[in-house]
């Protein structure tokens, strides 16, 4: 199996911005704010062609009150067993909702934030992505090899906000 990754697309802001509009519409006052998160977020970044959007809400549940409304954007629910999250997916993007009380704190937005400051960690991370993509045999194994290096850089991003170390696949 072969994981596509392709070259940084400028195009993938606008349609972030897109997308995270739709969302938010269709959420309303369940959602207090919304990003373009992940590889499609770092300019110069190669990526797998999906757009990844995190949204905050206080309240999940009523987030999940309104999914009939996510559903009519073509987003269905996966129960991907994180706490404190939702996760929903339509072709070409990943919309992660989380609780509104770790929004500053999230892996996600700190990897993103960081990349984009950090030319260094960004080219590493780049070219690790593209050696995993020509030799992980399936996807869980093409994530499985990334985790040393992001654990390392999120590491150095978690500090430099004067955030502990926490694991980088997120509990809460």
């Amino acid at each position: 199996m072969s994981i596509e990754i392709r070259d940084y697309d400028p195009a993938w802001p606008a349609a972030a911005e897109r997308a995270v509009r739709e969302a938010c519409a269709a959420l309303g006052d369940t959602v207090t704010v919304a990003e373009h998160v992940g590889s499609t977020a770092v300019p110069g970044l190669p990526a797998k062609p999906i757009i990844d959007l995190m949204a905050a809400a206080p309240s999940l549940d009523a987030v999940r009150a309104r999914e009939d409304r996510l559903s009519e954007l073509g987003y269905e629910h996966v129960d991907a067993h994180m706490p404190r999250r939702l996760l929903y997916r339509r072709p070409g993007y990943h919309l992660h909702i989380v609780t509104a009380d770790t929004w500053d704190t999230r892996n996600q937005r700190i990897l993103r934030d960081h990349l984009r400051a950090n030319d260094q960690d960004r080219d590493a991370y780049a070219a690790l992505k593209r050696e995993l993509a020509g030799s992980a045999e399936d996807a869980d194994a093409y994530t499985r090899g990334k985790t040393a290096l992001i654990q390392q850089i999120m590491d150095r991003a978690r500090a430099e906000r004067g955030l502990p170390p926490v694991n980088v696949w997120e509990a809460g």
